[in-house]
Parts: C-alpha cells; sequence; structure tokens
C-alpha cells in the first residue's frame, strides 16, 4: 500500500468513518486476524475459510469460501457494510461482483514492510480504532529498528512458495522485502513476474546461497527438505523450512513476523557457524 495516509486505500478510494451497523466480511487472513486484534471481531461477520486466526475467535464467524473461490450468495446473504480485501490474495473479477452489493470495500496492497502503518491506521480511521492502531505502529517501528541494528550479513536465498512448478518470490513482494529486514536477500528468475517458476537446471546453486521451504501457500514439510537436500541439483545449498505465515501476512502478524525473523536469521547464522 504506496503512500497511503489517513482513510485512502490502495486503490485511492476514500473511506469515512463507519457509523450504524458494521458488518465486515474480510477475504484476507491477515487482516481477519489484524481486525480482531484490534478489537473489531465483533463486526466480522464473514470470514474465508484460511482465515485461522485468532483460532478461538474466528471458529464462530461463518465462512464464505476461499481468497480466490468466494461463494458471492453467502457473502450477499451476510448483507456486509464493509469488504476487506488485498490485490495479490483476491480476484479482481469477484471483488468487482462484490462491489455490486457491497457499500464499502477496502483494497489493500502493502508492498513495503513499513506500509503496515499506513494499513493499521487505514482500519483504525474507518473503525474508529485509531489508539489501538498508533500502538502497533509504535512496535512495528521498534521492531524494524531492532533488525536494522542486528545488522545481519547478506546472504542470497531461494525461497520457494510452491511445486510442480516449482515458484519463488520476486524482489518486488512483501515477502521478499520482509526478509531483507534481516539480510536475507530473495533472489528469482528475471522473467518479470513477481512469482516467478524456477528450472533449477537454468538457476543453479550459484545463484543463491541458501534454499527456504515456506510453510505456505504450499504446505512444505520436513519430508520436502529432505528431498531438496538431496537433489543434486542444488549443489548441497543448505535447505530449511521456514514459517510463510511470519513472512507474508500483514498487520499485526507482520510485526510479530520482525521479531521471528531476527531470531529465525541467528538459528540460521548459528548453524552456519558450527
Amino acid at each position: 500500500m504506496r503512500a497511503v495516509t489517513g482513510a485512502i486505500d490502495a486503490a485511492g478510494q476514500r473511506h469515512g468513518p463507519a457509523t450504524g451497523d458494521v458488518r465486515i466480511v474480510s477475504l484476507v487472513p491477515s487482516l481477519t486476524e489484524m481486525l480482531c486484534t484490534l478489537g473489531l471481531a465483533d463486526q466480522v461477520v464473514g470470514r474465508t475459510g484460511f482465515c485461522i486466526h485468532p483460532t478461538d475467535v474466528v471458529r464462530g464467524i461463518p465462512k464464505v469460501g476461499g481468497t480466490k473461490d468466494v461463494d458471492l450468495d453467502k457473502v450477499r446473504a451476510l448483507a456486509p457494510t464493509h469488504l476487506v480485501v488485498n490485490v495479490d490474495e483476491n480476484e479482481k473479477p469477484t471483488v468487482d461482483a462484490l462491489r455490486a452489493f457491497v457499500p464499502h470495500v477496502l483494497v489493500t496492497h502493502p508492498i513495503e514492510v513499513a506500509d503496515n502503518a499506513g494499513l493499521l491506521r487505514l482500519f483504525g480511521a474507518v473503525f474508529d480504532r485509531g489508539a489501538q492502531a498508533e500502538a502497533w505502529c509504535d512496535r512495528l517501528e521498534a521492531e524494524l529498528a531492532a533488525n536494522r541494528a542486528a545488522a545481519f550479513a547478506p546472504q542470497r536465498v531461494l525461497y520457494l512458495i510452491w511445486k510442480r512448478p516449482w515458484m519463488t518470490v520476486g524482489p518486488d513482494t512483501f515477502i521478499a522485502r520482509m526478509l531483507r529486514t534481516v539480510g536475507l536477500h530473495a533472489v528469482a528468475p528475471d522473467t518479470g513476474a513477481r512469482y516467478p517458476e524456477v528450472d533449477f537446471q537454468r538457476f543453479g546453486p550459484e545463484r543463491f546461497d541458501r534454499v527456504l521451504l515456506s510453510t505456505e501457500p504450499y504446505r512444505f514439510g520436513p519430508r520436502h527438505v529432505a528431498a531438496l537436500r538431496a537433489d543434486p541439483a542444488l549443489g548441497g545449498r543448505p535447505v530449511t523450512l521456514i514459517d510463510g505465515e511470519m513472512t507474508s501476512w500483514y498487520g499485526v502478524r507482520a510485526i510479530q513476523g520482525l521479531a521471528w525473523l531476527r531470531a529465525f536469521r541467528r538459528t540460521l547464522d548459528a548453524e552456519c557457524a558450527t
């Protein structure tokens, strides 16, 4: 969300303060969590099946499908006043169809980690949670400062998010920006795609120092780590599992993710030293 201030969203739409019976449907897992954290759980009337945090709260909120396969009829039946969407996570034709009957659509698109401050302030302004939003903004600044102070040595990483085909993240993504705060520089084939496919025969181990396997959107696990470590195409590069929620989620989870990444990077460095 570039240069967003006040109550202007990533689409350039200005939003006034929500009034009356506020009913929010969120199609973005991290933003569902953020709404609940800001004290708005009672106003969230719909969510996707991927909106899993906070667990004890969201289990009571009706599901409306997935982030990309939204059940329009279910959303309509909930009579929302506000819809929360994201440029990367939700399909534009679906969002356009929802605009026909949802009065207020808040479009989000954080790219830089610091964009989370604008995101928090947008929600704080619209939903009367300004004080809570500012408190989280202060935490964001503190965590960013702590990561800068840690001054980790640069390391090139191939961050994989999918297989069949293998896919990674380009430098113009939120994930790449999060990784960079702890000196991990995401490398990718220069195809122009934000999430390019990777052919290990053409994009080999001379391009990266380490491989990171994200736990989402593909559910990479220990068996995938073991298989890649044994793959000669990777030239013996270290392969490590990484929590995708801590690198790709926005809002309050991103703030927690900054601290998590510091600890993760220290673990990687300790492994290299042994």
